[in-house]
């Protein structure tokens, strides 16, 4: 796994916030497979990849760089995604995956918090 999430080399152009080959390689499962008989899609890693550079930069829908994609596309497709539990079941397979292999170091932390009435409550 990459552990440098700041750059992705793409044919000589780096961006930010894309995934890697090695990486796109744990999705193929769990992507939805597009209806037939109707017009190609756009291509999943563009689409994935606009997703991904959405999250952590907060940029809005309307404004994705237009590398990622048509944005109604992108946002359609990641709002289809997270209601149908895509996300969360692709996070709880790839880690699961990950955890078998060792590759993932677990800690628990536990906060006790206290509290107390007031005078005034």
């Amino acid at each position: 796994m990459l552990t440098d999430r700041q750059a992705v080399d793409r044919g000589g152009v780096v961006r930010r916030h894309e995934l890697t080959d090695e990486e796109r390689k744990l999705l193929p499962p769990h992507i939805p497979r597009a209806a037939t008989g109707r017009p190609p899609r756009a291509e999943d890693r563009r689409v994935v990849n606009g997703t991904v550079h959405k999250i952590p930069t907060g940029v809005s829908w309307r404004d994705l760089p237009e590398h990622f994609g048509p944005r109604q596309t992108v946002s359609t497709r990641f709002r289809r995604c997270a209601l149908d539990g895509i996300f969360t079941r692709a996070l709880h397979q790839i880690q699961a995956r990950a955890d078998e292999a060792g590759d993932i170091d677990w800690l628990v932390q536990v906060q006790q918090v206290d509290c107390c009435r007031t005078l005034w409550s």
